[in-house]
């Protein structure tokens, strides 16, 4: 049997700059730029609404984006967005590619839901508000890789596609790869429906995890409310990427919970839907 807690026990990765600063705009994932030129986190909702889809103002969205890639001390040119739609498909971004939708929508990259690159000196980003974000770094081959996974993409194996497109791309070897798992919407917050759980079901089988809730798989745990249950997004990617070939050792995951600290982030499911997102970045500068 699995013994699930010493796998994932560890320090939060995704950091605030002070314990104790409510109001600040980013939690950086430092883990990976000791020593190397890499950058990677999330934004809370003190940045401001960090996407163009939700309804806000479009000049102010570029200015909170703008803000967020001058405190990373990056040049806003290198923002680089997709226009995620809960799918499966990976874009790899080339140096063509660099700056698409940091501005406007229309040049986004179009229906996707992962970026994979092997560039310096691009920004990768995604959206989000309670949805589970994924990040994959290849020290051997540099290659990088943000994801956006909420229930459809996780089913449709967002985490997989990416690393197999990884692989493809640039030579990766799977257990090279080292992954993250940023802030989401938690278990404790996240109840689903007969609706949902009808494509999780397949989906723990063929990972081969028992349906309900035991000592090696607190992914679901059944409710008291009828077909109900709650769903744990964060482990069950985590799942994923074992599946793909990352070493459980070289996986860390985030406790935050969206949803428990609307204080700080932005919750679709908390806020009813009327809220703004957070942004997740990952990116490598040549120097």
């Amino acid at each position: 049997m699995v013994n699930w807690e010493a796998e994932v026990r560890g320090l939060e990765p995704f950091q605030l700059p002070n314990e104790d600063d409510r109001s600040a705009s980013l939690l950086t994932f430092s883990t990976w730029g000791e020593g190397e030129r890499i950058t990677a986190g999330f934004t809370t909702r003190h940045a401001g609404n960090a996407a163009l889809h939700v309804g806000d103002d479009p000049e102010k969205v570029i200015r909170h984006r703008s803000a967020i890639a001058s405190a990373l001390n990056w040049k806003f040119e290198a923002f680089t967005c997709a226009e995620q739609i809960h799918g499966n498909d990976v874009h790899v971004v080339t140096a063509e590619d660099v700056g698409r939708g940091r501005d406007n929508r229309e040049n986004a990259i179009p229906d996707t839901d992962a970026l994979v690159t092997a560039e310096s000196d691009v920004l990768l980003a995604m959206f989000f508000a309670d949805c589970v974000p994924l990040y994959f770094h290849d020290p051997v081959t540099g290659a990088l890789g943000l994801a956006h996974a909420g229930w459809k993409g996780t089913v449709a194996e967002i985490a997989v596609r990416t690393v197999e497109k990884m692989t493809e791309a640039f030579g990766s070897d799977p257990a090279n790869v080292r992954a993250a798992i940023g802030p989401a919407i938690g278990s404790c917050c996240y109840e689903v429906d007969e609706s949902v759980l009808r494509h999780i079901r397949p989906l723990l089988a063929s990972l081969g995890l028992p349906e309900g809730a035991t000592e090696a798989n607190p992914i679901v745990q059944p409710n008291a409310i009828g077909e109900r249950a709650q769903l744990d997004l964060k482990h069950l990617n985590r799942q994923l990427m074992i599946k793909a070939g990352i070493m459980p050792s070289r996986i860390e995951i985030s406790s935050w919970c969206t949803s428990c600290r609307a204080d700080l982030f932005f919750s679709h499911r908390k806020e009813k839907g009327n809220t703004g997102r957070m942004m997740s970045w990952l990116g490598k500068k040549s120097r």
